[in-house]
């Protein structure tokens, strides 16, 4: 599972710097500083999950940033909701709102390796013991043979390191697996 690839390209350094050590200290990830717009031009469109911009940058090269429009974060002044086209970040805002704002971008990405981490059957199997049945029960309601649900339970366990039920049920609760009663 690889880390979410993070550029900001920002005007302001220090706001640069601010929104990077946020994103480090609060969420774990790496980000790079692009120097200008270039730098970010010439990396791998694909491997870039979320650039972090200013509007003056966004405005200058919409043909760079309007087809990667849902992986864009645009930082701008009393930004008071998002446009049908601009995700946007009060820079005024309270630490708690910025830190929030993030997590719900950054978020989307934790679940999409989560969900990667394990495979669909896996997925299935976590969510049917996350609901409370027994290896037989869920052997016949996915028509697989009990050593296969066994087999798929090691190996959630080997991926996740969670070995009880109760862990299991939190986890795929706090994940989107299952929802919560």
């Amino acid at each position: 599972m690889s880390q979410p690839q993070i550029v900001i390209i920002l005007h302001n350094t220090l706001s640069a710097l601010g929104v990077s050590h946020l994103i480090s200290d609060h969420f774990g990830l790496a980000c790079h500083c692009a120097a200008s717009i270039d730098e970010v031009l010439s990396l791998p469109a694909d491997g870039i999950d979320l650039v972090v911009t200013d509007p003056q940058h966004y405005v200058e090269h919409l043909r760079y940033f309007l087809p990667r429009k849902s992986r864009v974060l645009v930082v701008a002044d009393r930004a008071t909701n998002d446009s049908q086209d601009i995700i946007l970040l009060d820079s005024h805002a309270d630490t708690e709102q910025i830190i929030d704002r993030l997590r719900q971008l950054l978020g989307n990405h934790e679940q999409e390796n989560t969900s990667s981490l394990l495979s669909q059957r896996e997925t299935d199997v976590l969510r049917l013991v996350a609901s409370g049945m027994i290896n037989k029960e869920i052997a016949d309601r996915l028509h697989i043979s009990i050593n296969t649900v066994l087999t798929h339970r090691k190996n959630i366990t080997a991926k996740l390191g969670i070995k009880s039920v109760s862990g299991l049920s939190f986890y795929a609760m706090m994940n989107g697996i299952i929802a919560p009663r």
